[in-house]
């Protein structure tokens, strides 16, 4: 799978430019214009790496980091600011920051950075729980809940549901759902797909959790992130169905 950053800023230029640029770069990117929004996307635990500006509308960096420190949320994070202060640095350092990259700065080295980040948190194996909504997918148990009520799901299931939380918000096509669930493209079709994805849509209703993995037609399917979550990738998702 494609390393997955969440880029948080609140330049419009400033979005645009790193998502086309770590896209290029092989990455999976989703953004995030403030705080608050940041926060929402970042406690799914569903992304590899975060980029989180310090000045933010609504919540500063700083306490966007605290607060999923706070909540065991072990995502790595680079904070991304215009201070360039030892100070400023060391604060956000001694909040659970992994790194501190100062602006204007090289993307060379930002990305050097961010590679830097994903492989020491590989090194490290850290695989948290996954959350959107009322759902939690525990990766290390190979459990799934919905309000804390288990779901049981089949290996494949399990699989299937741990690919489509784990990029909430963005459409997964049912050719990435092959590779990445069945390992192979040829392994099986884009019916075996659907079927699937039936199974697993009607044991989370049964659970309480409707319309939680909806078809975008002619693309795929998506998770949605819970109220309303600002999400940009590199092309937009198209609407999704009434």
């Amino acid at each position: 799978m494609k390393p997955r950053v969440l880029v948080v800023d609140d330049e419009a230029g400033m979005r645009k430019a790193l998502r086309r640029g770590l896209t290029a770069e092989g990455m999976d990117v989703v953004t995030a214009a403030d705080g608050p929004g940041a926060l929402r996307l970042a406690r799914t635990q569903a992304f590899d790496v975060l980029l989180l500006d310090i000045m933010l509308p609504g919540l500063s960096g700083y306490r966007v980091l605290q607060q999923l420190r706070a909540e065991d949320v072990g995502t790595p994070v680079l904070l991304v600011s215009a201070k360039d202060g030892e100070i400023d640095q060391a604060d956000g350092l001694d909040l659970g920051a992994d790194g501190y990259v100062v602006k204007p700065f090289s993307f060379v080295v930002l990305v050097a950075q961010v590679r830097a980040v994903l492989r020491r948190a590989a090194t490290r194996g850290e695989r948290g729980p996954l959350r959107v909504g009322g759902l939690v997918v525990d990766r290390a148990a190979r459990t799934v809940s919905w309000d804390d009520d288990p779901v049981p799901l089949s290996p494949r299931e399990f699989a299937l549901l741990e690919v489509l939380a784990g990029r909430a918000g963005s459409v997964v096509t049912k050719d990435e759902l092959l590779r990445e669930v069945w390992g192979d493209e040829q392994a099986a079709t884009r019916n075996v797909v659907e079927v699937y994805v039936g199974y697993v849509r009607r044991k989370l209703e049964a659970a309480g959790a409707r319309s939680f993995v909806r078809t975008v037609r002619g693309h795929g399917y998506v998770v949605s992130v819970p109220e309303g979550g600002a999400v940009a990738q590199g092309s937009p998702a198209p609407p999704l169905p009434t």
